[in-house]
């Protein structure tokens, strides 16, 4: 549909809005079933009626592989910041130490050390 491959989804492209409107179908069929159930009066032991806790547990899987995945993302994401962090302030620390050196030669304090021992 895009003009020279523009706007076209390519496999490396995530789309969110595809996620978000499985997300609401979701929530919409629990809250109609939710108020079909609210028709039928449940008895005092309807929690221990395993249908509903077998299909909500394995949309909670689902939701975790898809999770894990974005986990990975953001995981991935944190390293390479920490990464750049850290050679930046290895950076700042090589600078410092280079003023230092030039500053103990200027006062020669460095040959001072070195006669005195």
């Amino acid at each position: 549909m895009g003009l020279f491959g523009f706007g076209k989804k390519g496999k490396d492209v995530i789309d969110l809005g595809e996620r978000f409107r499985k997300q609401k179908e979701k929530e919409e069929q629990m809250a109609s079933s939710e108020s079909a159930s609210e028709g039928s009066s449940p008895g005092p032991l309807a929690f221990f009626d395993s249908s509903q806790d077998s299909s909500e547990s394995g949309s909670e899987v689902i939701n975790l592989s898809n999770s894990s995945g974005e986990r990975r993302k953001r995981l991935a994401k944190r390293i390479l910041e920490i990464t750049n962090k850290l050679e930046d302030l290895s950076n700042q620390i090589y600078h410092l130490q280079q003023r230092i050196e030039t500053i103990e030669k200027k006062t020669n304090v460095r040959f001072e050390r070195s006669s005195s021992l």
